[in-house]
């Protein structure tokens, strides 16, 4: 028989949070406390904090696809409106 050697974290945090953190972990199908302890080793693995807001962050490419394009539309350089699709796609191709 295989024994855990394990303790007891308590820590303090708003009810609320607790709740929707309870929540969260059942609809991922799983306790609290192993979304806890992932955390915690994640955290010692890599000695940093992570914070998101499940933001996506871009890419570097896709910042300069982004930068490009708001260049373009600084100095006037845009396409359409279109009225028909054939010459959306005559854009497109040139």
């Amino acid at each position: 028989m295989v024994y855990m050697n394990t303790t007891i974290l308590n820590i303090k945090t708003d009810k609320a949070l607790k709740s929707a953190a309870q929540e969260t972990a059942k609809e991922l199908g799983v306790p609290l406390s192993t979304i806890v302890n992932a955390f915690l080793k994640q955290f010692v693995r890599d000695q940093e904090v992570t914070y998101s807001t499940k933001q996506h962050r871009m890419t570097a490419y896709l910042e300069g696809l982004v930068r490009d394009a708001q260049a373009e539309y600084a100095a006037g350089i845009t396409a359409g409106p279109f009225t028909d699709p054939q010459d959306l796609i005559a854009s497109l191709k040139s």
